[in-house]
């Protein structure tokens, strides 16, 4: 489970956050583009805008029960 003591610093605030367990893995970016993006040095995604309509929320809760390290939290 993703833990929000270690989420990265790029995450916007809000709701989903990444934290550091994430292993660049790209199933986030691809299930919900429009949230996740990809910290190109660091090798990690992290959320860079908040879900602001319905189908957006789904992609990200799609994506954080797909993530296969558990590195996508929700408050």
């Amino acid at each position: 489970m993703a833990d929000r003591d270690n989420k990265h610093a790029e995450n916007v605030d809000g709701q989903f956050y990444v934290d550091d367990q994430c292993i660049d893995c790209d199933l986030c970016r691809e299930t919900a583009p429009a949230n996740f993006t990809r910290h190109n040095d660091g090798g990690y995604s992290y959320v860079y805008k908040q879900p602001t309509t319905p189908e957006e929320v789904a992609q990200c809760e799609e994506a954080m029960q797909g993530c296969p390290v558990e590195a996508i939290g929700t408050d």
